[in-house]
């Protein structure tokens, strides 16, 4: 079994990206006009909608029984938007961030900040399928260009939203640390992950919540997007559930 650092070693990376783009995004906000700072939020929106869509594509690679991939991923964000909903997630993450806020005497949208930071980094193929190699192999190749993406990508939040772009560092330390250190101990579990038909629906469903934050960050609509995120876990019951029909 490898060792902590070469399981993690990705996510460490990514971490440490993120808070240095949000140092960065903190120097310049004060020397940019606001006119200056709403088109790089609006350029990262317009680049969060290409990545929701092109991870929303994934579905339909999905080969799971009769039922389309499109359709799944339909089933499990409705169902999973309606738990969101009746478990107040949204209201909770930003229960979490305010107290975040508090303690960090953060200010402004350090909330809005924190969830879409969080939410962004966190969600889609790169972050999965980078989190498996590197505990399954200890490569973290795929992790590292993440982290760098995930860098610039958090001097233009933090533009925007402020510190709380930070702390979404967090969030990655929990989620792919987690799935690493998940995927060390539990060896072969996923072959492949880039052809598992869990990973895809997992990835075009996350794909779909990315297109949520992009309309989001181009205030073309308030999509509450952390309400969807039981879907990512009813995805592998949904696969489970159309192969056997």
């Amino acid at each position: 079994m490898l060792n902590l650092w070469a399981t993690t070693s990705g996510t460490w990376i990514n971490v440490a990206t993120v808070l240095l783009g949000t140092t960065l995004g903190l120097m310049l906000r004060s020397r940019l006009p606001k006119s200056m700072q709403q088109i790089i939020t609006q350029a990262v929106g317009l680049m969060t909608l290409v990545i929701g869509v092109n991870m929303a594509g994934s579905l339909s690679a999905i080969d799971a029984g009769p039922i389309d991939g499109i359709i799944l991923a339909l089933l499990v964000l409705a169902a999973g938007g309606l738990l969101g909903e009746w478990w107040q997630i949204e209201k909770r993450l930003s229960v979490l961030g305010d107290w975040l806020k508090a303690r960090v005497r953060g200010g402004g949208r350090f909330t809005e900040g924190f969830v879409a930071a969080s939410l962004l980094f966190c969600i889609g193929p790169m972050a999965i399928v980078g989190s498996l190699n590197n505990g399954l192999a200890g490569d973290n190749t795929l992790l590292t260009l993440k982290a760098t993406m995930d860098g610039l990508a958090a001097i233009a939040l933090t533009g925007t939203y402020g510190i709380g772009v930070g702390f979404s560092a967090l969030s990655v330390l929990v989620v792919q640390g987690g799935l690493s250190l998940l995927a060390s101990v539990s060896g072969t579990i996923i072959p492949d992950p880039t052809t598992s038909p869990h990973v895809l629906l997992i990835t075009g469903t996350g794909g779909l919540m990315i297109l949520g934050i992009g309309l989001n960050l181009l205030e073309i609509g308030q999509v509450r997007v952390a309400s969807f995120l039981p879907a990512l876990l009813l995805s592998p019951l949904a696969i489970a559930l159309a192969q056997r029909l």
